[in-house]
């Protein structure tokens, strides 16, 4: 009996061991690294898609701008040479000079690495869209193009994502599946509100992020009383505001009465847009909004890239890069 039983109990603990293999196979595949839920594959298919969509972007367009752009925090020890004449002493190493019987100075190189912080609004507002994309798949798409920037560049990359709460915080960590998973998360995740607090999601920003970082703050600024927020965190981050707009919220067609509705609110207006002066009087309001808020990005010193989802983002991305690059050699 006892030799039976310890039989079972090997069958048994090898069938477990089997089934562990096979669940943690599939978590593999499924993208469920963090322990989260199974991953539909229709998702998986669609961060591919991003994947090779961005991939000549990032490698061929973004490259070299990144690199140049964003500079590392300081200087790390890289080797030690023999004195020359005009050599600061204070970089002279004691040590290596006295076991080598004359001076030894210590080398250094620009340290390269940052931690880059992705900050992404996934509010209703953003399933509107008129062209080809909405706004949250190009929210997607530039989140993929920075993150693989940063990741090819051996940054550290993180992301937390927001609504009217923090749905999402990902820690800022290497390498090209922790790229993927940046972008699976943000199709992925599904607000359970409509509306955007992007005060509250600046302010957890500086409570989780102790060390200066890059931030990425990807939104359409569909929110209130931000202000003050974005300008706290900025004394402390290297903040970097896009901003995604679709066409229609800036003109409107003329279409006759048509039924709006506040993505991020849920009311309702009908409106006739044969009026021109109605017509008229929308672009001058959404114009006035937009020229306000980037007014206070430059007061505070966010910069500040505008992203139109009819049009390509690659012109404006890398304007802002070569802009930058120039302010920084001056």
């Amino acid at each position: 009996m006892l030799v039976i039983g310890f039989t079972v109990v090997v069958v048994l603990l090898t069938v477990g061991f089997f089934i562990y293999l096979l669940w943690s196979s599939a978590q593999e595949i499924g993208g469920a690294d963090d322990g989260s839920q199974q991953i539909p594959r229709d998702l998986l298919k669609k961060v591919k898609q991003i994947e090779i969509s961005t991939r000549h972007v990032v490698n061929e367009v973004f490259s070299g701008e990144y690199h140049s752009v964003f500079k590392g925090r300081g200087m790390e020890f890289a080797e030690v040479r023999e004195y020359q004449h005009g050599d600061d002493v204070r970089t002279i190493d004691w040590n290596v000079s006295a076991r080598m019987g004359h001076p030894y100075v210590k080398q250094f190189e620009e340290e390269r690495e940052l931690t880059v912080m992705l900050l992404v609004d996934v509010s209703s507002s953003g399933n509107f869209g008129t062209t080809t994309q909405q706004k949250r798949e190009v929210a997607a798409e530039l989140s993929a193009v920075l993150a693989f920037s940063a990741i090819n560049n051996n940054d550290k990359v993180g992301l937390i994502i927001f609504s009217d709460k923090i749905n999402k915080f990902i820690p800022p960590r290497k390498g090209k599946k922790h790229g993927l998973r940046v972008i699976r998360e943000i199709l992925f995740q599904k607000p359970q509100e409509s509306t955007t607090d992007l005060a509250g999601a600046l302010e957890y920003l500086s409570r989780v992020l102790k060390r200066r970082s890059t931030v990425f703050l990807i939104s359409d600024f569909l929110s209130e009383n931000y202000e003050k927020a974005l300008h706290v965190a900025n004394r402390k981050h290297d903040i970097i505001s896009l901003s995604i707009t679709d066409p229609r919220e800036i003109t409107l067609p003329d279409v006759g009465m048509i039924d709006l509705e506040d993505a991020e609110t849920g009311e309702n207006l009908m409106i006739d847009t044969s009026n021109r002066f109605i017509r008229d009087g929308f672009y001058h309001d959404a114009l006035n909004m937009h020229q306000e808020r980037d007014s206070f990005f430059k007061s505070i010193g966010v910069d500040h890239i505008n992203i139109l989802t009819d049009r390509s983002y690659v012109e404006p991305i890398t304007k802002f890069f070569r802009m930058r690059a120039k302010r920084l050699a001056v």
